[in-house]
């Protein structure tokens, strides 16, 4: 809460956004409804009430940011701003609530310019409300300024998105994480390795509040310095060694190495849906790597060229094998269980003839080759006519006898 954004300079990866909404307040072309949709944690609420503030703030006439010093910016805030009603539509999901919505929507603000409405998680409206709130919405009052908020905009009504002005929002990049993160132990005079804040970012998978609630965990149980293998053992994270050594294994196709290494990190304690998702991805570098599209992976200079020697050994199509295979299983079921992975190992390493060697099944088979087409016509040739295998002369001669 401490460091949520005040104003839009402050959003953190959403500058596509940030840029279309500071021109439009500084040009005074204010929608009447607007939808922020995207994954969570990702400064949706956060910008509509940045937006409500720039609105409604006393000093910013023809600026693009609120001023944050003023009573109204101040009081919007704090959350004190009679004119600023924000609705979670998880708890206020009934037709009597948007009717209540309604009613008080055509009142004049009592304070401020215009009377804001911040409804979150707006998808969780039942039907019969989001066609209470599309009528408000196709005729709204002209002080009155809806923002709407949602991670699930599928859901909602295409009337309802048709009168709104939609920005999307996106997960924010680990770069861009590890950067606000810094900044946050830069000023709270936090200690933190380098590697500790990629690791957080990693976890929060894109959501910038769900990392800090994390670094927030971190310093609560470490204090103000926090090493690598703590944040591991807090966060149940997955070495980088453990995936690397699995994904050899799989390179390999060693059906036993990679099957004593999965129980090995079960015993470990380690977090097995993690290392799934590890894994994925770090199989996923090596194909972009492998087909020459490494600009797109985030990992060091020494990281790439090491998955360089060991993409080269394989091919493409076994990569995208061993990807499809270890995709296919979820791991969200039961997250102590081997089984998924090594049935995953087992279908990687199985579809192992693109890379030319004999898999590890067809060493542990017998000394029985499979005879070629040539070599069966070869046989057939020179069997003689009249010759009959045993078998079948034993059974002509049993039905002659019935």
């Amino acid at each position: 809460l401490k460091w949520r954004p005040q104003s839009l300079s402050e959003v953190v990866g959403q500058e596509h956004i940030t840029h279309t909404l500071r021109n439009a307040l500084r040009s005074g072309r204010i929608s009447h409804a607007y939808l922020l949709t995207g994954p969570r944690g990702t400064g949706k609420t956060s910008t509509g009430r940045i937006l409500a503030k720039a609105v409604n703030c006393l000093d910013n006439q023809g600026k693009d940011e609120p001023c944050n010093k003023c009573s109204m910016c101040q009081a919007i805030t704090e959350g004190r701003a009679m004119d600023v009603i924000e609705i979670d539509a998880a708890s206020n999901r009934g037709i009597d609530d948007i009717r209540d919505l309604r009613e008080k929507a055509g009142f004049a603000p009592n304070v401020a310019r215009r009377k804001v409405y911040i409804i979150d998680e707006v998808h969780m409206l039942t039907t019969p409300a989001s066609n209470a709130l599309l009528k408000t919405l196709e005729e709204p009052p002209p002080h009155v300024l809806f923002i709407l908020a949602t991670t699930e905009s599928h859901q909602l009504l295409p009337t309802i998105i048709s009168r709104c002005q939609r920005y999307d929002f996106h997960r924010l990049s680990m770069a861009a994480v590890v950067k606000r993160l810094g900044q946050i132990c830069q000023k709270e005079g936090f200690t933190i390795e380098e590697e500790v804040l990629k690791l957080i970012a990693k976890s929060a998978t894109g959501s910038l509040r769900d990392a800090e609630n994390i670094l927030e965990q971190l310093i609560s149980t470490y204090g103000d310095i926090v090493t690598l293998d703590q944040a591991r053992l807090v966060l149940n994270a997955t070495s980088e060694s453990q995936v690397r050594e699995l994904a050899v294994y799989i390179m390999n196709s060693d059906i036993q190495g990679g099957v004593n290494a999965i129980n090995r990190i079960a015993q470990d304690g380690v977090d097995l849906a993690q290392l799934h998702r590890g894994l994925l991805d770090y199989i996923r570098n090596l194909l972009f790597t492998r087909i020459g599209a490494d600009q797109s992976i985030e990992a060091t200079r020494e990281e790439k060229q090491e998955m360089k020697k060991l993409a080269v050994s394989v091919s493409p199509e076994f990569l995208f094998k061993a990807l499809r295979a270890f995709g296919e299983k979820d791991q969200k079921m039961d997250s102590y269980s081997t089984l998924p992975l090594e049935l995953a190992l087992l279908e990687a390493c199985l579809t192992s003839g693109d890379r030319g060697k004999e898999s590890a099944v067809r060493k542990q088979e017998s000394g029985v080759r499979p005879t070629t087409a040539s070599a069966r016509a070869q046989t057939e040739t020179a069997a003689k006519p009249g010759d009959r295998e045993p078998d079948t002369e034993y059974r002509k001669q049993g039905s002659v006898s019935r």
